[in-house]
């Protein structure tokens, strides 16, 4: 008996391997590339000029060591805020589809993370919608926005330094979104306007101002940054 025993656990062992050798490999599914960074080898042409122009003058102009401490647009925010949101949901929607037309990018509704009793909002409560722009739709945007929709705007004489946070952001507002000419005038509802923050990574205002200033974007002052340093010379 002990001799059949000592049989079968062999033969049960060799046909446990002979499964483990037959059993098929794993395999492995590469990760894909997100929608903004598979492009077919598209580039945009306001990247093209940032790495062949641009990055090579800002780093004489700001005296940098290397091109990696070179400013550069990190992302772009886009957002619509509506007080009447919770009781307009129409007016949302169509706030939705106007911010999904400009940036190319489907919006998301933003909802309220804290209640006030004077303004009968609740927590969870929609106040607006927004949109986050990053890699080629942000330069993209970029591009369409100095060229097309500022050229647009009535009245408009430059942007403001005083608009930038301190830390290189720069945040602005427009008031009509029909500046941009996706938005067909006969559809929309109403004139609405929305708020624009472009991060950066420079560290103060000056590199921020800089690089703005080499993309394109226009400003009412002429080196504010230059003249407080001849001013604060001239008193010492």
């Amino acid at each position: 008996m002990s001799e059949e025993k000592k049989k079968s656990s062999v033969q049960v062992k060799k046909a446990a391997g002979a499964k483990k050798k037959a059993a098929p490999k794993k395999v492995v599914s590469k990760k894909k590339k997100p929608a903004a960074l598979s492009t077919n080898g598209y580039v945009p042409n306001l990247f093209k000029e940032y790495q062949d122009d641009i990055v090579s003058s800002l780093r004489m102009k700001l005296h940098l060591k290397n091109n990696f401490e070179v400013p550069r647009v990190e992302k772009i925010s886009l957002n619509i805020g509506m007080g009447n949101a919770k009781d307009e949901k129409a007016a949302l929607e169509h706030a939705v589809d106007d911010l999904t037309t400009i940036s190319g990018q489907k919006a998301v509704i933003t909802r309220a993370k804290k209640a006030i009793s004077n303004f009968k909002l609740r927590i969870g409560d929609p106040v607006g919608c927004r949109v986050t722009l990053r890699h080629w739709m942000m330069y993209e945007f970029l591009e369409r926005l100095v060229s097309i929709a500022l050229p647009r705007v009535r009245d408009f004489s430059g942007f403001s330094v005083k608009s930038f946070d301190g830390r290189g952001s720069f945040n602005f507002g427009i008031e009509e979104q029909i500046v941009f000419p996706e938005i067909d005038y006969d559809k929309i509802d109403r004139i609405r306007g929305l708020d624009i923050t472009l991060v950066t990574t420079a560290n103060d205002d000056e590199g921020g101002y800089e690089l703005l200033k080499a993309l394109g974007f226009p400003f009412r002052e002429k080196d504010p940054f230059k003249r407080e340093v001849q001013n604060v010379e001239e008193v010492a």
